[in-house]
């Protein structure tokens, strides 16, 4: 069975090296091919150093790059990981280990390539405690494109990665959804491991849930059914990009004693609902850091709010089901 690991770049020329080498040093056989998605930096020159198949692209965002990747390729299964990733040795083979007649995808789960950095830190330990409930489903409904193998027939099947989606966001569970409506299944692999650089700078954090709020609009519209929760999202996911947004338009009436007591309700609903997952990592990490991780993911629902409602003014019409209730 031939392997094809598909990475799109852009302005990541300092994190190839590791990355590639950590796709050289595979346990199975791999074809790896890099598309370069019109970098402006020395990205090309590195990835040409190395023994892999290259390709440049004009700028048209991941998905569409992975989809030129794949259409480059000869794989029977295609894998996925991003540019700020570094795959351990062997995680291929732990992926393909998780195929069988009905998959169609088999998704694996994250370690950390920063741990030294703070913010880095906190994000990761929020991340694993989501994937320990995938740990206990054999089949979940999403996948992120930083860790999944795919049969290349049913990726071309279900028409791949939507290009519509110009960032990264939102386009891996597009992708997840058309597989499930396909009637093909997605294995979760908590032993098939990437280690990911994540932010290390709180506005560049902010910036990218800002575009995650936005683009998960594009989602919701395509696949309402899908706005009840996909396994990763949990409840608070849900529940506080509605508190933040009406917490900000409560701020419109603060002179008016009605519209003071709302904010403080709207706003300390919200903050309670982040301490609460904060306080579940620090009992089980032992921790007080996580504190922090409470003022991040506080920030971090109003950025999604944001970014819902630039969605939601750009991507219309919208029909979300939230409780077997339309909006």
């Amino acid at each position: 069975m031939k392997i094809s690991a598909i990475v799109p770049v852009y302005n990541r020329a300092g994190l190839m090296p590791k990355l590639i080498q950590a796709l050289l040093n595979q346990d199975y056989p791999v074809e790896i091919v890099i598309v370069d998605d019109g970098s402006t930096d020395n990205t090309a020159d590195i990835v040409r150093g190395f023994p892999v198949t290259y390709i440049h692209q004009k700028n048209s965002g991941p998905s569409a790059a992975r989809n030129h990747g794949v259409n480059e390729s000869g794989g029977d299964i295609v894998v996925f990981t991003d540019s700020d990733c570094v795959p351990q040795k062997d995680w291929i083979r732990r992926l393909i280990d998780g195929f069988e007649d009905d998959v169609g995808a088999v998704a694996g789960s994250y370690n950390i390539a920063n741990p030294e950095s703070l913010l880095a830190s906190c994000i990761h330990e929020e991340i694993k405690l989501r994937h320990l409930a995938l740990k206990r489903k054999k089949y979940i409904r999403a996948f992120g494109s930083y860790n999944v193998a795919l049969k290349r027939n049913v990726f071309l099947k279900v028409g791949g990665f939507n290009d519509g989606y110009r960032s990264a966001s939102g386009e891996d569970n597009d992708l997840s959804y058309k597989i499930l409506k396909a009637g093909y299944k997605i294995r979760f692999k908590d032993d098939a491991l990437v280690a990911h650089h994540h932010p290390e700078q709180i506005w560049t954090y902010l910036k990218e849930q800002y575009r995650h709020g936005y683009w998960r609009i594009k989602m919701y519209r395509d696949f309402p059914e899908m706005s009840r929760g996909d396994d990763y999202m949990v409840m608070k996911d849900i529940i506080e990009v509605p508190l933040a947004l009406f917490s900000l338009c409560s701020i419109l009436f603060l002179w008016n004693k009605n519209g003071a007591f709302l904010f403080s309700a709207f706003t300390l609903s919200n903050a309670i609902l982040q301490v609460k997952t904060a306080i579940t990592l620090i009992r089980i990490k032992k921790s007080y850091k996580f504190i922090y991780l409470s003022i991040i993911m506080f920030l971090r629902s109003y950025a999604r709010a944001l970014g819902a409602v630039r969605g939601i003014l750009k991507l219309r019409p919208l029909s979300i089901h939230i409780w077997n209730i339309k909006i």
